[in-house]
């Protein structure tokens, strides 16, 4: 599916070309894949998870990967995962340490009860349906220094593009074949 449309997505993460902006949380739990092309590439990746972790979990952990323009490794990684739901993608001009700091505080919550509860935000189909509910002081603690968030629609041709506009959300759906038909 994505190899369709992988030219509109380039296009739209990179509109002015090379830039080291471009970042993804990648779901290794979804696809054997995933850790798999992030290992076998030289991208720059970090685990969303500190300290030790057991292998098993290290193969089916998040992971926050620096996307590069044009670049073999990152064009297999977003053909394999548009479509399939693997992560969202963002543009931040943060750099590794401090991205990975900021996208860390969200992946415990805490239910009415008080359990912790691992939170899979990183989901595009709960990242979709989550950040339109945030209020004003949410939206600013979820954006923190990234710029837009990026994520598949359920229908793989389109995907949202969400922004901050003062307090409040901007959300476009964006159609990736009528970006191609465009051109």
């Amino acid at each position: 599916m994505a190899l369709a449309y992988l030219p509109n997505i380039e296009e739209l993460l990179w509109p002015e070309g090379f830039r080291r902006d471009v970042w993804m949380i990648v779901d290794a739990a979804r696809d054997r894949k995933v850790f798999s092309i992030l290992v076998n590439s030289y991208l720059e990746y970090s685990c969303l998870y500190s300290g030790p972790i057991p292998p098993a979990l290290e193969a089916a952990a998040p992971y926050l990967v620096q996307l590069e323009h044009e670049d073999r490794y990152t064009r297999e990684l977003l053909e394999h995962a548009w479509g399939n739901t693997w992560g969202i993608v963002m543009r931040c001009d943060s750099g590794l340490d401090r991205l990975r700091r900021h996208l860390r505080q969200f992946l415990v919550v805490r239910d009415p009860r008080g359990n912790r509860l691992v939170f899979r935000y990183y989901d595009p189909r709960v990242f979709r349906v989550y950040l339109p509910t945030c209020n004003e002081s949410e939206l600013r603690t979820i954006f923190g220094p990234i710029e837009s968030f990026y994520a598949e629609d359920e229908n793989p041709q389109d995907v949202w593009e969400f922004r901050r506009d003062g307090g409040r959300l901007l959300q476009t759906r964006k159609s990736l074949a009528a970006a191609r038909s465009a051109r």
